[in-house]
């Protein structure tokens, strides 16, 4: 890895898990990881819930986009972690990559999605941790 570890965060739609993933870690990681996220299948905005759960958490995620997900991007990330996209997300020799298996917040009430968001901060300060880098409160 370079000086400063790459992640992408990948899920479908990339509006909901993998945006939550993205937000934490940036926010957790105060800028020493370079932070993606994409989805194979874009949606057309980040989950109101989501964006309304992460909110709650003092993370504002309401300006992100969904992005598709690229070549460029896989290749250019350190760690490779998916959330549920199956076979669509693409594999390349050398990677790292995890799975983190989440239920998708997509048409759920804000207190499952509370549940997902925890589950997701639990995932990404433990990733920091691996990473050596410390996580900020």
């Amino acid at each position: 890895m370079t000086d400063k570890p790459s992640v992408l965060f990948v899920c479908v739609h990339n509006a909901g898990r993998s945006q939550m993933a993205a937000g934490f870690l940036a926010h957790l990681g105060g800028g020493a990881v370079e932070v993606r996220s994409a989805g194979s299948a874009p949606g057309d905005a980040v989950n109101p819930v989501a964006v309304e759960a992460m909110r709650e958490v003092g993370i504002d995620i309401s300006g992100e986009q969904p992005k598709i997900l690229t070549t460029d991007a896989v290749e250019s990330s350190d760690v490779v972690i998916t959330m549920g996209c199956g076979d669509s997300c693409p594999v390349f020799p050398g990677k790292r990559y995890l799975d983190w298996e989440l239920d998708d917040p997509a048409g759920q009430s804000i207190d499952n999605v509370r549940l997902v968001r925890d589950e997701i901060r639990g995932r990404v300060e433990g990733l920091l941790r691996e990473l050596e880098v410390p996580a900020r409160a």
